[in-house]
């Protein structure tokens, strides 16, 4: 039975339940979503169209949060990292969960319909990818991937939304995007393996094994090749293989802390991509700032 809790308790609840209190993930989301932003704009995107998208990135990992502990809610009481969430601890009913879930998504939903139909398509897609996530790691011994798809669909959306087209490279940027996602969400997955083996939950980490940090970093360095190659052929400056150059220093800090496979250097280096995602566009505003001043 759910205790009865003050209003101040139910909110801290629901910012738990909605991870507003690590916003880690809202940013690994969001960073793919500006560089596509930026690209697609040739430089700083229109103000309505940058507040819609960052909005409904927050909007969005929010509800994908709700929808996974709604999943997750018969596994992780077992798990000592996640057996205090408001689900798993009986603070929230899965029912006001799902109805929070909605709520979100259907203010997220409201946000793109101030787009063109082609993202608002590319929006039901984004949707179905944040919804069956949860479910994917039961089945599917690479949920990463598909979890990088899920953080990678703002990007197409950002093309759509400004070209009403959808060109290779918003498709070259979702998959480097989705190598991404596999490589920090794999060390993400190092923290939790012995847990994930005893519930029967599948991750990269159990199926990359021993190798699991060379899997981690072959993930990165075909996500920065691919990268740069998408910054070659997109007419990139030296700025934009500046901002590259910063994020292959930040990898290779991450082999240092993970190499031990302790817990904690594992989670340090998973948080430490932010600042991967935060480099990469500095380093590209930067390059198309100064390419329009210099066109001019």
């Amino acid at each position: 039975m759910t205790p009865a809790l003050t209003l101040k308790d139910r909110l801290t609840a629901y910012e738990k339940l909605m991870r507003l209190d690590k916003p880690i993930g809202i940013l690994l989301l969001l960073w793919p979503t500006l560089w596509g932003l930026w690209l697609a704009a040739g430089g700083v995107p229109p103000p309505d169209l940058l507040l819609i998208f960052v909005t409904g990135t927050v909007l969005m990992r929010s509800a994908g949060c709700v929808i996974n502990d709604f999943a997750d809610r018969n596994f992780d009481p077992h798990v000592e990292r996640t057996r205090d969430r408001p689900i798993a601890a009986g603070v929230i009913r899965p029912a006001e969960a799902l109805a929070l879930a909605a709520v979100l998504m259907a203010c997220a939903f409201a946000l793109v319909l101030f787009l063109n139909a082609l993202t608002i398509k590319l929006a039901f897609v984004a949707a179905a990818l944040a919804i069956i996530y949860p479910f994917v790691k039961r089945v599917f011994p690479l949920p990463q991937a598909w979890l990088g798809l899920a953080f990678g669909f703002g990007v197409p959306m950002a093309y759509a939304a400004q070209w009403n087209a959808l060109p290779r490279v918003a498709w070259l940027l979702l998959l480097a995007t989705m190598l991404w996602a596999i490589a920090y969400d794999t060390a993400y997955a190092m923290v939790d393996r012995d847990d994930d083996r005893k519930i029967g939950v599948k991750s990269s980490a159990i199926l990359f094994g021993r190798f699991d940090v060379t899997g981690v970093m072959t993930a990165h360095a075909l996500f920065l090749g691919l990268m740069a190659w998408i910054g070659w052929w997109q007419l990139r400056g030296m700025l934009y293989f500046a901002g590259l150059t910063a994020a292959a220093a930040l990898v290779y800090y991450q082999f240092r802390l993970m190499r031990g496979r302790t817990r904690e250097g594992c989670f340090r280096a998973f948080l430490n991509n932010n600042w991967v995602g935060c480099v990469i566009f500095v380093g590209l505003a930067a390059d198309l700032y100064l390419d329009i001043r210099v066109t001019r």
